[in-house]
């Protein structure tokens, strides 16, 4: 049987921590939850102030919001794949080298997020326009006869999303790998498996939980990106935040809008809702093992 005076100790300290952590959850709450809420009343309103579900019927039934939500989708999905096929070599180099050389290339992997996202869209829009500095270059070179559309398209604005998610997803993912057991990959390969089969048998494996959070962050934070498409796009790539922007700037619609950024958040929820799922399942099988 428990200790009584230790059971009162210990809802003593989860008091305490609890009480710490309420400022943080009554701003989170006030910050996050009540314009949340408010989205949510004003998507089922008309103009006059009348309960509606028209807005839905509205966004639902309308071919600029499907193709909006494939746009999202893709962006998100391939932004995701890049990060992958770039961030888990980065990170897995990262892991084995020392501790100073980690250190260095870190905060030169960090230095991206030290600059406004703004500025560095336009540094890529300088970048990868028609006469920018790629296309020149690869000119110059005798590679290209003419200019490659890399800007105001599909392309620019994946490249400037990658650009930005990268850093986000080889932490979690760096961080998993560096608390790998070096003696396990030694144990494998002293059993006779390849450099590749430790990489995809025990280092994958056990940085899995990992990789899956660094896939969460990069998927659900671009869901909801805007002003890297906007601006590498050209108008030629328009997600569901564009969407929901130009239904305020051109039509003032407030109910349209709040019912595609209710669209979105429930998005944003059924992604994170299946990483969980996907991390969890995982995390079961590795104990499993």
């Amino acid at each position: 049987m428990s200790d009584p005076s230790l059971l009162r100790e210990q809802r003593r300290e989860r008091m305490f921590f609890l009480s710490l952590a309420a400022p943080a959850i009554i701003l989170v709450g006030v910050a996050a939850m009540v314009p949340i809420l408010w989205i949510l009343r004003q998507s089922f309103l008309t103009l006059a102030g009348e309960a509606t579900l028209g807005n839905y019927e509205k966004i639902l039934s309308s071919g600029l919001t499907w193709s909006s939500l494939v746009v999202t989708l893709e962006l998100s999905l391939s932004t995701l794949a890049l990060c992958m096929v770039l961030g888990i070599p980065l990170a897995l180099a990262l892991a084995s080298a020392s501790r100073r050389v980690a250190n260095l290339a870190l905060i030169l992997i960090m230095l991206p997020l030290w600059t406004s996202i703004l500025v560095r869209t336009y540094g890529w829009l300088v970048l990868l326009r028609k006469d920018g500095l790629v296309n020149t270059t690869l000119a110059s070179l005798g590679l290209t006869d003419q200019p490659l559309p890399l800007v105001y398209n599909f392309t620019g604005a994946l490249i400037g999303m990658t650009h930005y998610m990268l850093p986000l997803f080889v932490l979690p993912v760096y961080a998993a790998m560096r608390d790998i057991d070096g003696n396990l990959v030694r144990a494998a390969a002293s059993l006779g498996a390849g450099f590749w089969r430790c990489v995809a048998t025990i280092i994958l494996r056990l940085a899995f939980s990992g990789i899956a959070s660094g896939s969460m962050i990069v998927f659900i934070y671009t869901l909801g990106f805007f002003i890297t498409p906007a601006v590498l796009g050209g108008g030629k790539v328009n997600p569901i935040a564009i969407r929901i922007e130009r239904t305020l700037s051109t039509f003032q619609d407030w109910g349209s809008a709040s019912a595609l950024g209710m669209l979105l958040l429930i998005m944003v929820l059924i992604a994170g809702c299946m990483f969980f799922a996907i991390r969890r399942l995982s995390g079961e099988r590795i104990r499993h093992a």
